[in-house]
């Protein structure tokens, strides 16, 4: 097994992989990469220095049994990358596993509305996704999920196992970083979800230690693409030597949300300003953690946040990325979970993707609903007031405190060491899917309506979410929709269209996958990141094609 090495091959490894990032002192090595981001401090920054962050969804489904991300059964690809986009979100977290790295067969689980992913292996599809993202400005983040495709949970809690040692979780770390070369969508490897259970963290154990695999595998992607950002997950439980016996001092947590670990020992890789460290957490619809019945609820979760993984972004060690979080949010309990962890990220401006787009998640439902279409409008008004600009045009940056020293306390270990949300394999139906488009907003009388829905301000800039109803009885076939600002705003990014900006004077046109709207209320979106100073009011009048719209 890959964790059995000698001192002396891990040694002269060490030294060879050291010797092929060295970078001169100071200057991190991606410091000039266009498109790429490192990290300072405990922030994240792309290639100018400027602070940007992660405000994303999970798309699950290539670590199923389907190989490919879930719903593409009833929609089309480029359709939900759209959506995303138009919701304002500026990245995806794509699980996969590495059996679907290895499947050479054409892929299952798709339907006629994608027929340019018809006889696509699996690994050719996810090459599909990140070339749609990166047209919409999205960026990507890889995380490896699990090694069998399919399983509800990794035995162990490991991030190897027999079928797939752990020499091949770092070849097929090595190879995606390959093949990925060069492609600025691709910015971060989560390198394990979850590790839980005898992971543990920094007891030193190559076969258990999480620490140690996670600086191998980080420390190997790096040495191919020293651009990277190396996301790296907590584990469950952890006490004195790196123990995770809760009943002899260690504390515990979400899988893959304990941190505590990294005060003592921290990850060690061989290119500086590249460590994201990544807790998940979740409500007490999940599981009821002791923190859920405290007499102090919800005033609590700050406290609980910031000793298991919070003191490294306020010790200004490393950012944090929330890979995971999700809610039903159908109980009281899970909505004053949510708006307290909104109000944690917006304090601290932290980077997070939501868990998760796909409605078929067992324990947490999705952003979108069981038509795969409609959006979940309660969870989309919490996420939108904490969502960030697309990261190659940032605004302003997220906000930043400063740094504190808070060294975890010593306290009463938490003995529960529950599973996280698993997803739950939807199998395709048979019969041919009917799609359901609901119209975003009720029609109103006239040829055509247009709701202009301003998603996050941040008092010099906005991200604008604009959708086009069509109220007659025919099709639109093209369109390009006409207004004026009554400020001096200034469109910086557009997706899901083209623009020309004259003065106040705007023209979006459709882009060459969009130009349909249905007749009686078929709609169609679009959205964009503009800059102003003084007021944003939205613009009050708007033409379809030359025709007033209301």
């Amino acid at each position: 097994m890959g964790s059995k090495r000698t001192l002396a091959a891990v040694l002269i490894l060490a030294l060879i992989v050291f010797a092929s990032v060295l970078v001169p002192a100071g200057e991190p090595a991606a410091a000039q990469a266009g498109g790429y981001l490192h990290t300072s401090g405990n922030r994240i920054v792309n290639s100018s220095g400027q602070t940007v962050a992660f405000s994303g969804v999970n798309w699950f489904g290539f670590e199923t049994n389907n190989y490919v991300p879930h719903g593409l059964w009833t929609r089309n690809w480029e359709d939900m990358l759209d959506q995303i986009a138009s919701l304002g979100y500026n990245s995806i977290r794509l699980p996969f596993s590495n059996e679907m790295l290895h499947v050479t067969a054409p892929v299952q689980g798709i339907d006629y509305r994608n027929p340019e992913l018809a006889g696509m292996t699996p690994i050719q599809v996810m090459d599909k996704i990140i070339e749609g993202a990166g047209a919409r400005g999205l960026k990507i983040i890889l995380d490896n999920h699990r090694s069998d495709a399919g399983a509800s949970a990794q035995a162990n809690g490991l991030w190897y196992t027999s079928a797939y040692p752990e020499s091949q979780w770092i070849a097929d770390w090595q190879m995606l970083t390959r093949r990925y070369q060069g492609n600025a969508t691709v910015v971060a490897m989560d390198l394990r979800n979850e590790p839980h259970d005898v992971a543990c963290w920094g007891c030193g154990d190559p076969a258990l230690d999480w620490r140690l695999a996670a600086e191998k595998a980080g420390n190997a992607i790096l040495a191919i693409n020293p651009n990277l950002l190396i996301v790296v997950e907590g584990n469950s439980a952890y006490g004195p030597g790196g123990i995770t016996d809760t009943w002899h001092g260690a504390e515990g947590t979400w899988w893959g949300g304990n941190l505590l670990g990294a005060q003592t020992y921290p990850v060690r890789l061989n290119v500086a300003n590249r460590l994201v460290y990544s807790p998940h957490d979740y409500p007490a619809s999940v599981y009821p953690q002791s923190w859920f019945s405290a007499p102090n609820y919800p005033n609590n979760l700050p406290g609980v946040w910031d000793h298991f993984w919070g003191y490294l972004y306020n010790n200004n060690t490393a950012p944090i990325l929330i890979g995971e979080f999700g809610t039903r949010y159908e109980t009281t309990s899970d909505q004053q979970w949510l708006q307290a962890m909104r109000s944690y990220i917006q304090s601290k401006g932290l980077s997070w993707t939501f868990w998760s787009l796909n409605p078929n998640s067992g324990d947490t439902g999705g952003l979108l609903l069981d038509d795969w279409v409609t959006v979940h409008q309660a969870k989309q008004n919490i996420l939108s007031t904490i969502q960030y600009p697309f990261i190659d045009e940032p605004g302003p940056p997220p906000p930043t405190s400063t740094p504190v020293t808070v060294v975890p306390p010593t306290s009463t270990p938490v003995t529960v060491i529950p599973p996280t949300s698993t997803p739950v394999t939807v199998v395709p139906p048979t019969s041919t899917p009917i799609t359901v488009v609901p119209p975003t907003s009720t029609p109103v009388q006239g040829a055509c309506s247009v709701n202009y829905v301003i998603q996050n301000d941040w008092g010099s800039g906005a991200t604008v979410n604009v959708t086009i109803g069509n109220n007659r009885a025919s099709t639109i076939n093209g369109w390009t929709l006409t207004w004026t600002f009554p400020g001096n705003q200034q469109i910086s990014h557009l997706w899901n269209g083209s623009y020309t900006q004259s003065g106040a004077s705007v023209s979006v046109s459709n882009a060459a996958w969009n130009g349909t709207i249905g007749a009686n209320g078929g709609t169609v979106s679009f959205g964009f990141n503009l800059a102003y100073s003084g007021t944003n009011a939205a613009p009050t009048s708007f033409s379809l094609n030359g025709t007033a719209c209301q």
